[in-house]
């Protein structure tokens, strides 16, 4: 299949080479034209240093390559997904398959990435969410991973026939509502997981960290129309796995920096790439007030990030919260 990836970072790279490895015809856009020259005169993405693109990957920077497309992969920052997807009305065929695997919810909305895509380009084209424990630097290197992809039933198995492999295994599922709450919060976890590292706390944090904030993901999740196996699943618990115990994350490095007391605006611009989670923190507020859903641990990620509350202030006012029973508080 002719297939092409818009978003030439480390996530988009990897997702190329593993479709071209797969047969199909593919193309890498990237977002200007110094960008795709360096990928060119290269054969390195940066972002993936080590894996070599083969000269069978075409690159561009004219978003006109998803002419004639069976399927255009979103891979953009959350940011870009509705500017992008706005092209695409124009660009894209009816019945193309979009799969977005961006991860986030859009800011001044607090949309969902797939319904912005769908917002901006209608019925014309089917949309799949492809999410899971995947960091683009082990993908690219051939390390053995599975992921989740999310829609219709038909298109959702067209996606796992596009992207599955041996080393690359894919499972569907027809929630979409709570694969991509998963992809998103995950990330505002990972980002307070980092903090507890930051300020030298051990495992006993990260795990108590990681299933309370689980139960939370599920709660909203659940409140707006996702089903709670889904944060049991790849895109739940997995993905929240991999995000908040790996070097890989650059959520988790972020936290690192602003638990050891760096300045959040500072510790953000240190990572050198988008951090999701610092974004994802303020939707996940605001779906939470509108869902009315109590999710501490994400109100706490907030007022550290936005309101500049001292992180060993509010970890102790997480510790300090009233007595609750666990399986009250775990998915209602």
């Amino acid at each position: 299949m002719k297939i092409t990836v818009l978003g030439s970072g480390g996530w988009g790279t990897a997702l190329a080479l593993l479709l071209l490895e797969n047969g199909h015809e593919v193309t890498l856009w990237s977002y200007t034209r110094e960008e795709s020259a360096v990928l060119r005169d290269t054969h390195e993405n940066p972002m993936l240093k080590g894996v070599v693109l083969p000269g069978e990957l075409k690159l561009t920077w004219d978003m006109s390559a998803v002419r004639g497309c069976g399927a255009v992969v979103i891979a953009t920052p959350s940011y870009a997904v509705r500017s992008t997807a706005r092209k695409l009305r124009e660009l894209a065929e009816p019945g193309t398959v979009l799969i977005s695997v961006s991860k986030g919810i859009e800011k001044d909305t607090s949309l969902r990435l797939s319904q912005v895509i769908e917002e901006e380009v209608g019925e014309r084209c089917p949309v799949v969410v492809l999410s899971g424990p995947s960091h683009a630097e082990e993908v690219g290197r051939h390390i053995p991973t599975a992921v989740v992809a999310a829609g219709g039933a038909e298109q959702a198995g067209l996606v796992q026939d596009l992207f599955m492999n041996q080393r690359f295994r894919v499972y569907t599922t027809d929630d979409k509502v709570g694969t991509e709450i998963c992809a998103a919060l995950k990330n505002v976890i990972a980002l307070c997981a980092g903090c507890c590292d930051g300020m030298g706390f051990g495992d006993n944090t990260k795990a108590m960290l990681m299933t309370r904030g689980l139960a939370e993901m599920a709660r909203l999740g659940v409140a707006l129309g996702g089903r709670k196996e889904s944060f049991t699943g790849l895109a739940g618990v997995g993905d929240l796995i991999v995000t908040c115990c790996s070097m890989h994350s650059r959520n988790r490095r972020c936290g690192i920096l602003i638990g050891q007391g760096m300045p959040v605006e500072q510790a953000v611009k240190e990572i050198g790439a988008v951090v999701e989670g610092y974004y994802a923190a303020a939707n996940a507020r605001a779906l939470a007030r509108q869902a009315g859903v109590e999710m501490p641990i994400a109100q706490a990620a907030y007022e550290v990030l936005y309101e500049n509350r001292d992180v060993h202030t509010v970890l102790s006012d997480l510790m300090s919260r009233a007595k609750r029973s666990e399986m009250e508080e775990s998915w209602a």
